[in-house]
C-alpha cells in the first residue's frame, strides 16, 4: 500500500487518531518509534527548527519540500505536509501538490489565508475571497486526479481560517464547498469552544481534523471526547517542539550552574538515531566494517 492508501485506511477506522507533529527527520523518527500511526510536518515548528524564525511565510516552497523529503526518507508512516497557501496562484497550488506527492507525502494541507500566512493561533490572520479559496482547493483536487492518472496519489486536506475574521458560519460554509470540490479531509481552524467544535463536525461531511495548540484558542479536549464530537484526527503541532525547547533551555541553564543534566542514555540515543541498525547492516560489506570510503 502507498502512504496515501495507508492514510485512507486510517481515516476509515472508527476512532480519532492522535497525531503528534514533527519538524524534522529526527522528531518524525521518534514519533514512528513510539508507535503513532501518522504524523504531520508542522509549518510553525519546521520554520522554527530550520530557520530559527516564526511561521509567517518565511520558508519557501523549495525549503518546505526539502524538509518533507528528509522526513519521509526517515519514516514508514503517513506524513501530512503543510502546503500553506500553495505558494502562489492556482497553478502554484498544483505544483505544490505534485511536489509534495513526489516527496512522499500521504496528504498535503492547502489553506485560504492571505499570503504570507500566519500561524492559526496568532493575531492578524486574514483570508482570501471565497472564489480564490475555492480555486485553490479545486486546483489541488485537479492535481490529485492528474497524479492518479499516472499512478501517483495524495490526499487533500483543505483548511479554512475564516473563523477568526468572519465567524464560524463563514468557516463552515467554506469547508462545505471544499468537500463538494473533492477535498479528502476538512480542517476548520481555531474554533474557540466545545460547542463550536460540535457545530463544525455536525455540519460537515467526511473526516475532520482538530488542531490542539496548548495555550491556543481551541480547547484541549481528551482524545476520546474529540472522537465522540466527530473528529478523525487530532493534531498537536507544537507539543514536541515546546517540549524539546523547554528541555534544551533547562539543560543549558543547569550546565551553567554546574548541575548534571538529565539526559537520554547514550546507548538508547545511538539506537534511536540508527547507529545499531547501520552497523548491523554494514556487516555484509568489508569496507563498511573498516569504515573506509576509499582504497
Amino acid at each position: 500500500m502507498t502512504q496515501a492508501q495507508n492514510l485512507r485506511a486510517l481515516l476509515e477506522q472508527d476512532t480519532c487518531h492522535m497525531m503528534p507533529c514533527c519538524f524534522d527527520a529526527l522528531s518524525a523518527k521518534l514519533i514512528a518509534q513510539e508507535g503513532y500511526a501518522l504524523t504531520f510536518m508542522s509549518g510553525f515548528a519546521a520554520s522554527a527548527s530550520r530557520l530559527g524564525e516564526p511561521d509567517l511565510g518565511l520558508m519557501s516552497y523549495g525549503e518546505v519540500v526539502d524538509q518533507v523529503n528528509n522526513i519521509t526518507s526517515a519514516i514508514n508512516i503517513p506524513l501530512i505536509g503543510d502546503g500553506d497557501t500553495g505558494y502562489g496562484n492556482a497553478m502554484n497550488v498544483r505544483r505544490t501538490v505534485a511536489g509534495f506527492a513526489k516527496a512522499g507525502c500521504a496528504a498535503v494541507m492547502i489553506e485560504d489565508q492571505l499570503a504570507p500566512k500566519r500561524c492559526g493561533h496568532t493575531p492578524g490572520k486574514a483570508v482570501v475571497s471565497r472564489d480564490e479559496a475555492f480555486d485553490r482547493i479545486r486546483a489541488a483536487v485537479d492535481q490529485r486526479e492528474a497524479l492518479r492518472e499516472k499512478g501517483g496519489d495524495i490526499l487533500i486536506l483543505a483548511r479554512t481560517d475564516a473563523r477568526y475574521e468572519h465567524g464560524l458560519g463563514e468557516a463552515i460554509a467554506r469547508a462545505e464547498v471544499f468537500a463538494e470540490l473533492g477535498a479528502d479531509i476538512l480542517f476548520v481552524e481555531a474554533p474557540t469552544s466545545e460547542s463550536e467544535m460540535r457545530d463544525v463536525c455536525g455540519a460537515l461531511p467526511g473526516p475532520k481534523m482538530a488542531n490542539i495548540v496548548e495555550g491556543g484558542d481551541t480547547p484541549d479536549l481528551p482524545i476520546e471526547l474529540l472522537h465522540e464530537i466527530g473528529y478523525s484526527i487530532a493534531t498537536y503541532p507544537l507539543t514536541l517542539m515546546a517540549s524539546a525547547m523547554q528541555a534544551m533551555v533547562t539543560t543549558l541553564r543547569d550546565m551553567r550552574c554546574g548541575t548534571r543534566p538529565d539526559l537520554m542514555d547514550f546507548g538508547e540515543l545511538r539506537e534511536r538515531i540508527g547507529f545499531d541498525a547501520y552497523y548491523e547492516g554494514s556487516e555484509q560489506y568489508a569496507s563498511s566494517r573498516r569504515g573506509s570510503g576509499g582504497q
